[in-house]
């Protein structure tokens, strides 16, 4: 081998290693960003557990809406995948699965864990109690969510409100109520604290998900059920295996729904992806009840006009009971548990003032708006 050529092989394997090394050197500075020259976000991918069938219209669809909103707003930093009742957990696990980690969020209702801690069913609504206008405000103004956050806080859960159907049907029945007599002896799907009341008139109640409530129904498990109103009752067809339809929904005014976050799961996030998450809670929040204002009344029309549902009011001797039994209820909790007592007092105390300005306001223009000119 001459001296040119020896030098010449040199010369190649030291370019070779010059190489290997410069692209050891970008693959080191692969963590940032070409175009901004800062590291690359973190992707967090996420489960959703839920309590509702897979994309059931209006409950169903705003899990999958919050999650097409969490990814846009966050450039897609947010991925979270969300699983109907049955996919991932049962309906009424969805609680212990997001407080255990096995899920990262949850979507549902909190009266459904009232087994867990009958405080819980204030978050979602109180028979007689606040509407959705009032529940909103009591939460996000009046110390509600406070309460909220501390009463879910030994639970490893963060809550947000992500839902309200606003006034709800009272139900559908195989029976027409005409008194309180007709009530005794039914067995019916109704949960949360309007369950404990009803079931002081001789009603035998039940907590059923919602997507066993028309087999439940169909196969005579059940006599009535209560689920939310025109709009989700159509789509789940109860209007095939029950015949008479009554309002007004006293059992459920404002019934919030809630996202649950676990806890660690939710300090991990940096703090723009938590304010994006509380951001499209908020949307989600009051776009479901945009959604139902708008589309009740056509579901309803549908049903009394296609389907020859019957229309019912409940008697006012059954709603003034109600009423009463409801305070009795309530009186009781308030005694038993130091808890309930503490939210039951903030979301009392608001009611009673917001009142006070909804009998001028809100009630005086509903008043208003149904008089006419005299001719």
């Amino acid at each position: 081998m001459t001296t040119n050529t020896f030098f010449r092989k040199i010369t190649l394997f030291l370019i070779c290693i010059s190489g290997l090394i410069g692209c050891s050197g970008s693959e080191k500075n692969q963590p940032f960003d070409q175009a901004t020259q800062r590291p690359p976000e973190k992707i967090y991918k996420w489960k959703m557990v839920t309590t509702w069938p897979k994309n059931l219209p209006g409950l169903g669809l705003a899990a999958e809406n919050f999650s097409i909103l969490a990814s846009k707003m966050s450039g897609g930093r947010l991925q979270i995948k969300v699983y109907g009742a049955g996919q991932l957990v049962p309906a009424l696990e969805t609680f212990d699965a997001v407080s255990q980690g096995t899920a990262e969020m949850g979507h549902g209702s909190a009266y459904y864990w009232k087994g867990k801690t009958q405080t819980a069913a204030l978050f979602t609504t109180v028979p007689f109690g606040l509407n959705a206008q009032e529940m909103n405000s009591w939460l996000h103004y009046g110390g509600g969510m406070e309460l909220w956050r501390e009463l879910y806080e030994p639970f490893n859960l963060v809550p947000l409100a992500a839902g309200n159907t606003g006034v709800q049907m009272a139900g559908w029945f195989n029976r027409e109520i005409k008194n309180l007599g007709d009530l005794k002896g039914l067995k019916m799907r109704i949960p949360g604290i309007g369950g404990e009341v009803i079931s002081r008139l001789g009603v035998e109640t039940v907590n059923i998900p919602g997507g066993e409530l028309y087999t439940a129904m169909q196969t005579g498990v059940i006599d009535a059920t209560e689920w939310v109103g025109p709009y989700n009752d159509l789509a789940l067809g109860f209007h095939q295996v029950a015949k008479y339809y009554y309002y007004p929904g006293w059992q459920e005014p404002g019934p919030t729904l809630e996202l649950i976050i676990n806890k660690q799961a939710y300090d991990s996030l940096p703090e723009d992806l938590r304010a994006i998450i509380e951001g499209a809670a908020r949307a989600i929040n009051q776009d479901m009840l945009d959604e139902y204002t708008a589309r009740n009344q056509a579901a309803l029309d549908v049903l009394v006009d296609t389907h020859n549902v019957q229309l019912r009011q409940l008697p006012d001797d059954v709603l003034v009971e109600l009423h009463r039994i409801t305070d009795e209820v309530l009186n009781k909790m308030v005694l038993e548990d130091s808890r309930f007592k503490k939210a039951y007092e903030s979301q009392k105390a608001f009611k009673k003032q917001i009142q006070k300005y909804h009998k001028i306001s809100e009630q005086a223009y509903y008043r208003a708006r149904e008089l006419k000119t005299a001719k």
